[in-house]
């Protein structure tokens, strides 16, 4: 006899095990299905593990700069390959073990196997395709596995996978994945990174701040071209000035692999081809959703592009399905399918006052030397929309901490509407501007105006003095620039 319960969730990235808390939390008896590691891709091969690479890096571009701080280091300073990849795996295993005491506190059965939607309300388990990756620590202890398991609502989380371009598949070896470039054997000395979207331009600052020799390729006109276009432009020249080489608006048509290096045919924007060979390639061209082999269409559940389609609560047109995160659609993002977790199991639990899903309140943020953060409507869009705008920038060589820390390579930009003072959005580029950036989801949640920014009180020295300086700019009233 099936199993039921309330609620089960397909998936336990960041989507999936906050929706099986959530709705435990409320009371729902909760399963999640997980095929491969708790936790997702985001814990164990992206968000997390990259930031530590990252880190990593960063301390070696300081260690290896000490004469910009007063400070002398006697002999080379190098990277051990080994350790900071070490390092790395180590964060992610305990990010992995941390969701699965979640799961335990929470009481979450836990059901390690591939889900199938089979007929409305049920699903069946098999057999693992793949292997369960759960380091070090133990499995929960209310574990589960083959079997008929029923619920009244399925939510599924089966998040997404790298994109591969026909002709141009990863294989591992000399093309990879963000997989592979996350636990390299050995630092090769050259690297092509086709595509400059978060991914892409994370691995090429990680892999340039080693020393390798980097490369990007990307089709469209600015690198991150989900970016404000300024935005875009500012980090280019630090990458440039790092020493990466950028060809905007071109394209990989062909690849050759030779016994240990790749040479890619570029098609440049003048039509004319190059052949820029490296040791290897990294293709990141994006993701795809996880909806195969799922059941979607035994239930008639709709897809749009290759994603599920669903309302802004996470309702698909089949009743007691739902999706949420990367499965469900852009922008694919960890803390998108956080938030969409808790409003879809609070839709489902009937709690009063829950809002649906507003996309332009979701913050991006790219983690490269320097970073680059954002939310709501960068210029263009806003001009396309017909707005009539009024945009602010500060620049950080203008601010005191930043000159004080030796970061003062950035700037802040606003955009506002002129007629309402509504903040429409920000866009930065520079240190730590992906801690910066709450600060104006913030205010776009409280519909915060202007004028709400400009009596707001920043503190001194910080770089987030920036902020009130970009929306004082947007009406001709900054002080120190």
């Amino acid at each position: 006899m099936a199993e039921n319960y309330d609620v089960i969730v397909i998936g336990s990235g960041p989507g999936g095990y906050i929706a099986a808390i959530r709705a435990a939390q409320l009371g729902l008896k909760t399963a999640v299905v997980e095929r491969e590691h708790l936790a997702g891709i985001c814990s164990n091969w992206g968000c997390i593990p990259t930031k530590a690479l990252l880190r990593s890096a960063e301390v070696l571009h300081y260690a290896q700069h000490p004469g910009s701080y007063g400070i002398k280091i006697e002999g080379a300073v190098t990277p051990d390959l080994k350790a900071i990849v070490a390092r790395s795996r180590g964060i992610a295993e305990r990010m992995n073990g941390g969701v699965g005491f979640l799961m335990k506190k929470n009481k979450v059965d836990v059901i390690w196997g591939e889900a199938k939607l089979t007929k409305p309300g049920e699903i069946v388990v098999g057999k693992m395709t793949k292997a369960i990756v759960q380091p070090q620590a133990p499995l929960p202890k209310n574990t589960k596995g083959e079997g008929t398991y029923t619920a009244k609502h399925i939510i599924i989380a089966t998040g997404a996978r790298p994109r591969a371009l026909p002709g141009i598949e990863p294989d591992g070896k000399l093309i990879w994945t963000y997989f592979e470039a996350m636990k390299p054997e050995e630092m090769p000395k050259s690297l092509l990174v086709m595509g400059s979207g978060a991914i892409g331009i994370e691995f090429a600052s990680f892999y340039r701040t080693m020393g390798v020799d980097v490369t990007v390729v990307e089709i469209m006109p600015t690198v991150m071209p989900v970016e404000d276009a300024e935005i875009s432009g500012v980090a280019k020249k630090q990458f440039e000035k790092q020493g990466m080489k950028i060809h905007l608006e071109a394209k990989v048509t062909k690849v050759e692999k030779g016994a240990n290096s790749v040479t890619a045919h570029v098609e440049m924007k003048d039509g004319k081809v190059e052949k820029i060979t490296a040791d290897r390639m990294i293709s990141a061209v994006g993701v795809q959703a996880n909806i195969e082999n799922i059941g979607l269409e035994a239930l008639g559940v709709k897809t749009d592009r290759g994603f599920i389609a669903i309302d802004g609560y996470g309702k698909t047109n089949v009743p007691g399905v739902y999706a949420i995160g990367d499965v469900a659609g852009p922008p694919m993002l960890a803390h998108k399918a956080e938030h969409e977790a808790v409003i879809c199991v609070e839709k489902i639990a009937g709690l009063p006052n829950v809002h649906p899903m507003d996309k332009l309140k979701i913050p991006g943020c790219t983690y490269c030397h320097p970073q680059v953060a954002s939310v709501g409507l960068t210029e263009a869009k806003a001009k396309a929309e017909g707005r009539e705008i009024r945009v602010g920038r500060f620049p950080f060589v203008a601010n005191g901490k930043a000159i004080a820390l030796g970061e003062d390579q950035g700037m802040v930009k606003t955009i506002f509407d002129k007629k309402t003072g509504e903040l429409l959005g920000a866009h930065m580029v520079g240190a730590e501007v992906t801690e910066l950036i709450q600060g104006f989801v913030v205010a776009m949640n409280l519909e915060t105006t202007e004028e709400d920014l400009m009596h707001t009180i920043f503190p001194h020295p910080t770089i987030s003095e920036t902020m009130k300086e970009s929306v004082l700019d947007a009406y001709g009233r900054a002080l120190n620039a």
